[in-house]
């Protein structure tokens, strides 16, 4: 389904998909790094289980939502990979935590 073209010569960085090193090329989406490293599928929905992958790569459907260097429910379409970045697909519904979060210094208000 998602290739890269046969003639495509661009300068590539390695990252790791699910495990996996891979190398891509530079200015390739987290997205595109998922599909390159020749998977179909990017998240499960964590309502019915149903597998999803990037649908419009604009940044509109949220299809495309990925794990990114441990920080879940990342827009893959909108991440331009970065060496040694590690992606990894979303499976489910994420796990809640009971513990009260960290305060966020970069959201106004402090948390």
């Amino acid at each position: 389904m998602f290739r890269p073209r046969p003639d495509a010569t661009a300068p590539t960085i390695q990252l790791e998909v699910e495990g996996r090193v891979v190398a891509v090329p530079i200015d390739t989406t987290a997205a595109a790094a998922v599909l390159l490293a020749g998977f179909d599928d990017i998240r499960e929905s964590a309502i019915s289980g149903a597998r999803r992958g990037p649908y419009c790569m604009m940044g509109v459907c949220f299809d495309c939502l990925v794990e990114i260097d441990g920080v879940p429910n990342r827009q893959g379409c909108m991440v331009t990979v970065e060496a040694g970045m590690r992606i990894r697909r979303q499976r489910g519904p994420r796990a809640l935590s009971l513990t009260e979060p960290e305060p966020n210094p970069h959201h106004e208000g402090g948390g």
